[in-house]
């Protein structure tokens, strides 16, 4: 079946501030993140690069056909590299653009049209990073309202992460004003949170999405083949239907613990979920929500230790 990862994420150099601290990287894959030594990528990655051609690698290896590439503060704004990345790989990966909202608060919705007019199909938004000063931005606020409406009119699609019931209700109010906005809610709306049901409950408006990127790390304690992921998998589209969900990694971070293959083995091989359903939650619903055109396999070549 075509597999797409719908919530990845790729940088050259991951060296920045957010809400006042600092991530920078270490060797070996680690990084200094927010006052903590964290091994950040796999420890292969040793000079710090989380770069396209090794992503690329380990999708031809999963036999990942393709990629969505969001962006997150904590990596730096990578808008630069994902133009070279879209212009060397859009026909595999997808790269969302990222306004630098704590750096122009004030006018972060012309960087938005900015990006768009340079190429960018996605904007993404790390809605739980948005602080500035200490606190958090109104995510209904004028800006962000400006940049929602000039999306909705160029068809792009907004990549979100949303913190708590209080931004899902600002968020709400977006949805109710911006109904054409194509929008995909990341890391399963944090199914481990009370807001979770709110978030997932977006996607009962037509154009709104919900992907799992991270739900390996969320239940990471439980280990593979993550039961309990399944099973937020299947109540989720109890709720909203299987046709508004989406398969993501968070790679590179999540493939610390596991595999890249293993971030979505644990759906391929459950017995909880139909065929059909597997087939539309791990590529189909990605594949129509961001117009990828005709996708290839990639060969499975045999391991050395089968």
């Amino acid at each position: 079946m075509i597999i797409i990862d719908a919530h990845s994420h790729l940088w050259l150099k991951q060296d920045t501030v957010w809400n006042g601290k600092k991530i920078s990287p270490l060797p070996n894959g680690r990084s200094m993140f927010l006052g903590e030594e964290v091994q950040m990528c796999p420890p292969f990655m040793i000079d710090g690069k989380n770069s396209a051609e090794v992503f690329l690698s380990n999708m031809d290896y999963a036999q990942v056909a393709a990629a969505v590439v969001t962006q997150e503060f904590i990596d730096g704004v990578q808008n630069d590299y994902y133009k070279t990345v879209n212009e060397r790989f859009g026909d595999r990966l997808f790269c969302c653009g990222m306004p630098n909202f704590m750096e122009r608060p004030s006018d972060f919705a012309a960087d938005a049209i900015t990006l768009m007019d340079e190429g960018f199909k996605a904007i993404a938004i790390p809605g739980h990073r948005i602080y500035l000063d200490g606190k958090r931005m109104p995510i209904n606020g004028e800006q962000f309202m400006t940049m929602f409406k000039a999306m909705e009119k160029r068809g792009a699609v907004l990549s979100l992460c949303l913190e708590d019931s209080e931004q899902v209700a600002e968020f709400r109010e977006v949805v109710q004003e911006c109904p054409e906005l194509k929008v995909a809610i990341g890391h399963f709306g944090m199914p481990t949170e009370p807001s979770w049901y709110d978030q997932v409950k977006l996607a009962l408006n037509k154009n709104v999405m919900v992907e799992s990127g991270g739900i390996t790390w969320l239940y990471n304690s439980e280990f593979y083949p993550f039961p309990t992921a399944v099973k937020k998998i299947k109540e989720a589209a109890d709720l909203v239907g299987m046709d508004k969900l989406m398969w993501g990694s968070d790679y590179p971070r999540t493939i610390t613990a596991i595999t890249y293959k293993m971030s979505y083995d644990f759906v391929l091989k459950t017995t909880e979920m139909s065929e059909s359903g597997k087939k539309a939650f791990l590529g189909e619903n990605a594949q129509r929500f961001y117009g990828f055109g005709e996708l290839q396999i990639p060969k499975r070549v045999k391991n050395m230790s089968e």
